[in-house]
């Protein structure tokens, strides 16, 4: 069982024998776990806390600075930790709204593991609380000429606000009216190979020297933005996507021959022979591994463009008579400085109360979270939360 204390630093320099430096005081939470110590917390100013991490050994009688994967959340005047599952650590952020004071710190997860072994040192990583799961981004590959862009195209135009694209990165250079963030993140090569070692891209590939990919977040902006993302990727793409820990639907777009295909490219004319040629080897190859066992959930044939569009959305659980919206409730709740929480059935109970002259005020949050999905480096989502009202007859729900 693992035990948090929260403590400031005259209390942490009693509990553990050492000296800390002189920038990490303030307020600070102490999560044991097994032989190690996990000390969140920091000053940043006077009156703003960090939510840097370093771990105590028992052990050996010393700090550690781990790596820290994931996206780290901003600085904030106080927070609460509780251990979950003794492999990561739930981080509510104090004076925060809803929308942004649910954080997990994995410490023993496995993509925590698999890092550790990669890096070859003490690693922790951070996600984002979501509630809700969403719907699961849509990834379609297909050989190039098999009409999957027509069928993206119809897809986004008759549903506006229910499908998103992911931004990727490039390394290359922006070119004449690209702008960084809408068209593409531009990046350099160094950062992008460290975020590429890092695990915070699903797929990434090299192409006439510049390396293209998707990264974990630019999927989660669509999801946080309430869309459905598409990923229009190669088979090698989404072989890799497939390996990570996005949950998504995978449809492979095929024509119903191979030289139905080679017809189409050539009536493109926009290639030159020999990019036909090239374009044609591809399809060979990503044809024989479409059918590969556990690649691809859905294979659909575009012989007829309508047919075939409306399989696609059948699929995806829609009749083309009105829009799906996908969204999240709007919650309008904001924690104190240092919320009391506490578990039990993986339900997490915070207290919101505060008390004021001449008020009194009691409000308890139930923080739902047997339903986790997801995780480092990317969002943690299956967040269920609702107000507790001894004195209501109903739950309202957020």
């Amino acid at each position: 069982m693992g035990e948090v204390h929260e403590i400031f630093v005259h209390e942490l320099q009693k509990a553990f024998p050492v000296e800390l430096d002189s920038d990490s005081g303030g307020y600070q939470t102490a999560t044991i776990l097994g032989e190690k110590t996990y000390v969140v917390g920091g000053l940043d100013d006077e009156s703003t806390f960090s939510i840097g991490v370093r771990i105590w050994d028992n052990l050996t009688g010393k700090w550690a600075i781990p790596t820290v994967l994931g996206t780290k959340p901003s600085p904030c005047k106080g927070h609460s930790a509780l251990l979950l599952n003794n492999d990561r650590m739930l981080i509510l952020k104090g004076g925060s709204n809803s929308d942004d004071c649910t954080w997990f710190l994995e410490v023993d997860t496995q993509f925590v593991r698999e890092q550790k072994k990669i890096l070859e040192t003490e690693v922790v990583a951070w996600s984002k609380g979501v509630k809700g799961n969403g719907p699961k981004p849509i990834v379609i590959s297909g050989p190039s000429g098999v009409g999957k862009g027509t069928l993206i195209s119809k897809l986004m135009k008759e549903f506006p606000s229910t499908f998103g694209f992911s931004v990727s990165h490039t390394t290359r250079l922006s070119r004449d009216k690209e702008k960084d963030g809408v068209h593409y993140h531009f990046t350099e090569r160094s950062v992008m190979e460290k975020e590429i070692r890092d695990g915070k891209f699903l797929e990434s590939a090299s192409v006439h020297g510049n390396i293209y990919g998707t990264s974990i977040e630019a999927v989660d902006v669509v999801a946080d933005a309430g869309k459905r993302c598409i990923l229009d990727i190669d088979v090698q793409g989404a072989r890799s996507v497939r390996a990570s820990s996005l949950e998504a639907i995978f449809i492979f777009i095929c024509s119903p021959s191979f030289e139905e295909l080679e017809t189409r490219l050539r009536g493109r004319g926009t290639e030159t022979e020999e990019q036909v040629q090239k374009r044609l080897r591809n399809a060979r190859v990503e044809l024989e591994h479409a059918t590969s066992p556990g690649l691809f959930d859905h294979l659909l044939v575009n012989d007829d463009l309508e047919t075939c569009y409306e399989s696609l959305k059948k699929l995806l659980g829609l009749d083309g008579s009105s829009e799906a919206i996908y969204h999240s409730s709007p919650m309008t709740v904001e924690l104190p400085l240092r919320p009391s929480i506490s578990e039990m059935d993986q339900k997490v109970l915070i207290n919101c109360g505060t008390a004021e002259l001449g008020k009194t005020s009691n409000s308890l949050i139930v923080l739902d979270v047997s339903s986790l999905k997801g995780g480092a480096p990317g969002r943690t989502r299956g967040l269920y939360m609702y107000a507790l009202d001894p004195f209501a007859d109903k739950v309202p729900q957020f």
